[in-house]
């Protein structure tokens, strides 16, 4: 695997062996600053430096590691309340429950809309008598 060509047409160079300053990762060095950034502060946060498994989530407030079958209601580093139903993991929140339905809402507002064009009907029914 080469790092491609050179800009002034020389033979590209190898990107395997030590690491010069022509090396992809060294090229690109300060090109993730805030996203290196971001992971330095994350390892800052509590429980992090002790571990944990692969299902742990995050405190939405303090980004401690909470045990994924922890049934607890508050972080047990910040006293945040836990919603049950979201679960902040490394790169994505899941929602484990789906909203609730709107069905009930829905079944009235057609109920109201038959009940206003069958009042229309009639209106015009009994004014073209």
């Amino acid at each position: 695997m080469s790092a491609g060509p050179d800009p002034h047409g020389e033979k590209p160079k190898p990107s395997f062996g030590n690491m010069g300053p022509e090396h992809w990762s060294r090229a690109r060095r300060d090109s993730n600053a805030e996203a290196l950034e971001y992971y330095r502060e994350r390892s800052r946060a509590p429980g992090v430096r002790e571990g944990g498994a692969e299902r742990n989530h995050y405190c939405m407030q303090c980004d401690g590691v909470i045990p994924f079958d922890a049934e607890a209601e508050v972080c047990p580093h910040c006293g945040a309340a836990l919603e049950g139903e979201v679960k902040r993991y490394f790169n994505w929140v899941e929602i484990n429950e789906p909203p609730r339905s709107d069905t009930g809402t829905k079944v009235f507002m057609l109920g109201a809309a038959v009940l206003v064009c069958v009042s229309l009907a009639a209106l015009v029914w009994w004014l073209s008598r």
